[in-house]
């Protein structure tokens, strides 16, 4: 007697179904160029205020660029965080991943890559930027060790909180209010770290800092694995 169509299904792999979700992400951005594009322009008129309105000295653009690194990736960042949720409501994919018979956590992780992928891209422009409008040397391994860990942290945070905002008439406003209170355990060790790195400190200056973006990194992850299946079912 021939299988039940049901019970020869096999659960698709976990990973299979992450990279699934990236790959469309990316594919779709590919096309449209409407996340990137939306974040650049922002981050480039954040860089623009900071360099041509504050009118800085040289030597406070050197004490100030780690919070300029940071204010810039956080707003550009909020804004490709909502656009990106906003374009899954808009185009009904978002019920489509829901209905799929898949685990949500994974949902959850392939948003996760996609969205640091798009963050390390505009930071990678950013930085660029900011290395010739300031005159730092901004092309630091260390730095970029700093990127990697902060811009997880933030996309972890942010894409559970974008999922919640999605489903809201004003979730344009309601994200930032959401996301910048929480997102300030990442920002504050970021920043002083970035700081330690570009001065060139002492490792033991600004340890701590690292160690409390590495902690708040796995906080946030476990919280979004969690919670996310419960906020996608409300």
């Amino acid at each position: 007697m021939p299988e039940p169509f049901f019970a020869s299904r096999r659960e698709t792999p976990f990973w299979r179904v992450v990279l699934a979700i990236v790959w469309k992400d990316l594919t779709a951005e590919w096309r449209s160029r409407e996340v990137l594009s939306s974040m650049m322009v922002f981050a480039l008129s954040v860089i623009f205020i900071f360099n041509f309105a504050l009118e800085l000295d040289a030597r406070t653009r050197a004490a100030v660029v780690g919070g300029v690194l940071w204010s810039t990736f956080t707003f550009a960042g909020t804004l490709g965080l909502n656009r990106s949720m906003a374009a899954e409501k808009d185009r009904d994919a978002l019920d489509g991943l829901l209905l799929a018979p898949v685990d949500r956590s994974a949902v959850y992780l392939g948003k996760v890559v996609a969205n640091w992928l798009f963050m390390l891209f505009m930071a990678g422009l950013v930085v660029l930027l900011v290395s010739v409008f300031y005159n730092q040397n901004l092309l630091h391994s260390g730095l970029w060790g700093v990127i990697l860990l902060g811009s997880l942290g933030y996309v972890a945070v942010g894409v559970l909180l974008a999922a919640m905002a999605v489903q809201a008439r004003t979730r344009d406003m309601l994200l930032p209010i959401l996301l910048l209170p929480l997102v300030l355990p990442v920002l504050v060790p970021a920043v002083r770290a970035s700081m330690g790195v570009l001065r060139a400190l002492p490792w033991e200056e600004y340890a701590a800092a690292v160690h409390l973006l590495v902690a708040t990194d796995l906080i946030y992850l476990a919280a979004g694995f969690m919670l996310f299946d419960t906020v996608m079912a409300e």
